[in-house]
């Protein structure tokens, strides 16, 4: 069964298009992810499909029922916002019971819903305190667990953990994932995060001014991505881009011919755009006897892995190589990569052509 089904959704403020013909299908029991740089739309489109906002046209079902136009209170979902929202006056107990309570539910069944969350989420210890007794990550629980006692059709997370600190966010993150996997409530969740993206989500739909540029599992939006927008935005650090000519079947960035596969010299040899873009990630490139020859203009120490810049007649490269660093700025090296793991794009379209 279709947990949410967004289709032809348009948002127009005056002569704005913040949102232009989005289409988005998410099974029962999917985790999605709604990833993009800020202004792109998610947020809107999380809004609408709250509730909070209508669309221009379109339409929006939630476990097969249209709720377009329903308001948010009918609607059968849980949100967990950004701010946490958590009423500074209720104890963590009545935080979790109030949406209960407000729908009339009998005490009992409301008493075995605290329960149940709070051991979910390890708050047992916490339901007397009130909000500005807990930690950060304390008050995230808690709307998580006010979401978690409704048992909705749908859980929204609007940039939940942007508040915390770095270690904090992996340990939340976790938590999340480990919810999840137990509850299996479908899910939708915003962020801007792409280690979050690809970490939570089961899909993911990446965003950009308005439009869906990939919806697709993390596996394809990292080993196939659709465009240069995707390869460049999820990654890190972001993906090396070269230009390069199409001559006789083979590609050459400054006269210099670029290594490809027999599948990618076969799409070549079909015809298409006489001009591309020739990605690479910076894990994929090693230092080696042979390739590129390049000189070191940066080295950048991150514990696991060591960034280099390094010049070479191609244009400069980003390299992530494991370890601790072993060249320094001005040393000459050479600079190689498997022609597998090279990704290639219409230079005027940004689409992937191989």
């Amino acid at each position: 069964m279709s947990a949410l089904s967004i289709k032809s959704v348009r948002k127009v403020f005056g002569a704005v298009t913040v949102l232009d013909n989005i289409d988005l299908e998410a099974e029962s029991g999917e985790f999605i992810i709604l990833v993009g740089a800020s202004g792109c739309g998610k947020s809107t489109l999380l809004n609408m499909i709250a509730g909070l906002d209508v669309p221009t046209s379109g339409t929006i079902h939630i476990a097969e029922r249209d709720v377009t136009h329903l308001p948010s209170k009918d609607r059968d979902i849980a949100m967990v916002f950004q701010s946490y929202a958590l009423y500074p006056t209720m104890s963590v107990a009545q935080n979790i019971s109030f949406g209960l309570e407000m729908r009339k539910v009998p005490k009992p069944e409301r008493d075995k819903a605290i329960a149940r969350v709070a051991k979910m989420l390890q708050i047992e210890h916490l339901l007397e305190r009130k909000p500005a007794q807990l930690s950060g990550g304390q008050r995230q629980r808690v709307a998580m667990g006010r979401a978690l006692a409704r048992d909705p059709k749908l859980f929204l997370f609007d940039e939940p953990l942007s508040n915390l600190d770095a270690k904090l966010r992996v340990e939340m993150r976790a938590e999340i994932k480990l919810l999840h996997q137990r509850t299996r409530t479908s899910t939708v969740y915003v962020t801007h995060d792409q280690v979050e993206a690809m970490t939570l989500g089961d899909r993911i739909a990446v965003m950009r001014a308005g439009h869906i540029e990939q919806f697709d599992t993390p596996e394809a939006i990292y080993g196939r991505p659709a465009t240069k927008f995707v390869a460049e935005f999820i990654g890190s650090p972001a993906m090396n881009f070269l230009p390069v000519a199409r001559r006789d079947g083979a590609l050459f960035c400054h006269h210099i011919a670029l290594a490809t596969t027999e599948a990618q010299r076969a799409v070549l040899h079909a015809g298409g755009p006489a001009e591309l873009l020739y990605g690479v990630r910076p894990e994929v490139l090693s230092l080696s006897a042979h390739g590129v020859p390049g000189s070191v203009k940066m080295v950048e120490p991150t514990g696991p892995d060591t960034y280099m810049l390094i010049d070479t007649e191609l244009g400069t490269l980003t390299a992530r190589l494991p370890g601790v660093p072993t060249h320094r700025a001005g040393e000459h090296v050479m600079v190689s990569w498997p022609s597998s793991h090279v990704h290639l794009f219409d230079a005027a379209s940004e689409r992937r052509v191989a």
